[in-house]
């Protein structure tokens, strides 16, 4: 019998190996795995690639890995914020890698990897300092440059209904990166809200399949104020 809800995060996550790649979903409040950040924190390891949309905000989540200094690259879209002191003072002191990506990039490299492409062209970057050793073609009377996939050894993600299979659904914007990233990775871990019975997940209303995700963990949630929901602490 097919079973891949974990009684804890710990178990969810399992073994995080130094050097691995981890492909951690959200889009500014949107989406982030804050319990799944904290288990990997707790889990140890270190030397991690990170991708994600941003570096971290505050000192808690991504921003509190990148401070224990566990993390020797990320790959993201938007490094710094207003509250992206972590990354910063990391960054420019020189303990920290950065490859800066455009979003629309991020998502297709994770996307490919899932889909099995080896390479793909795109038009985001030509002609900019993001192009730089890369092979651009002249394709139809327009140029593009070469892209690579991005595998993850681990993806972290949140998504909002799921069942013992692993077949998700997201509520809102929380949806983001998580579909590409789930695809892109050799084990992928997701926090749900609710879990239900096989067979309640309309088969047209399902986003992640199950056959991409290791792993799901139940997280209560509690509502805000402004009508959205977060995990509860």
């Amino acid at each position: 019998m097919i079973n891949k809800i974990a009684n804890s995060v710990a178990e969810a996550i399992g073994e995080v190996k130094d050097g691995a790649t981890i492909l951690v979903g959200g889009f500014g409040t949107a989406g982030i795995p804050d319990a799944l950040i904290d288990g990997l924190i707790e889990r140890g390891g270190r030397d991690f690639t990170i991708v994600n949309n941003n570096a971290g905000n505050g000192y808690a989540g991504l921003a509190r890995l990148l401070q224990q200094g566990r993390v020797r690259k990320i790959i993201c879209s938007f490094p710094r914020q207003a509250d992206s002191f972590v990354f910063d003072e990391l960054y420019r002191s020189g303990k920290l890698e950065l490859e800066l990506v455009p979003q629309g990039n991020i998502a297709e490299r994770c996307r490919a990897a899932g889909a099995g492409i080896g390479a793909f062209y795109t038009a985001t970057g030509v002609g900019t300092p993001l192009a730089k050793g890369k092979e651009v073609r002249n394709i139809g009377g327009r140029d593009y440059v070469l892209e690579y996939p991005i595998h993850g050894d681990l993806a972290l993600i949140k998504a909002h209904r799921g069942d013992r299979w692993g077949n998700l659904t997201y509520r809102l914007a929380a949806r983001n990166f998580g579909p590409v990233f789930a695809t892109a990775a050799k084990h992928t871990v997701a926090s749900v809200h609710e879990i239900v019975e096989l067979g309640e997940l309309d088969p047209e209303t399902i986003v992640t399949p199950g056959i991409f995700v290791k792993k799901i963990v139940k997280i209560p949630y509690v509502p805000t104020q402004a009508g959205g929901i977060r995990e509860e602490k």
